[in-house]
């Protein structure tokens, strides 16, 4: 008997010392300084992650050895609160151009110094009998959560 399957979106959240428009900048433009070496999905280092920075553009990887690795799309740009991100990645972190998980972050000032910043990934039932595999992956201490509190630091800074 099939089951419907329908995982929690990941939720996460975190305070950044710097106003929303230098913590969304760190974010896109700066991701290459804060995601890890380790979370890669081409066969060498990345070199670069890169967001295109508008609706339709690219979000990608480029490896030391030059090949670029699709990680999905950007769904919604609008800077300085809000990034909709189409990730495009299975269970085995593997690009699927056909599957479209989202990850929505907001940029909310606390004050004109702190930005509190919000991420939801959802749509995780659209992978189906692997939908809980990501999730745990994802939701698991070095998936968003230490993600967002490496961006943190290099947004503080």
């Amino acid at each position: 008997m099939n089951r419907l399957i329908t995982p929690a979106p990941v939720r996460k959240s975190v305070l950044v010392r710097a106003p929303a428009a230098r913590a969304f900048e760190v974010f896109t433009a700066g991701m290459g300084r804060w995601w890890p070496k380790s979370h890669h999905i081409g066969a060498a280092e990345p070199e670069a992650h890169v967001i295109e920075p508008r609706a339709g553009g690219r979000w990608f990887e480029r490896g030391a050895d030059g090949v670029e690795c699709d990680i999905g799309k950007v769904l919604t740009w609008s800077p300085p609160t809000l990034l909709v991100l189409a990730w495009q990645l299975n269970a085995q972190f593997k690009y699927d151009p056909a599957l479209v998980t989202e990850v929505e972050v907001r940029f909310l000032p606390q004050s004109d110094a702190t930005t509190r910043v919000e991420l939801e990934h959802r749509h995780l039932e659209r992978l189906g009998e692997s939908a809980e595999t990501l999730r745990g992956a994802i939701d698991a201490p070095n998936g968003w959560t230490a993600l967002l509190e490496l961006f943190a630091r290099a947004a503080s800074q």
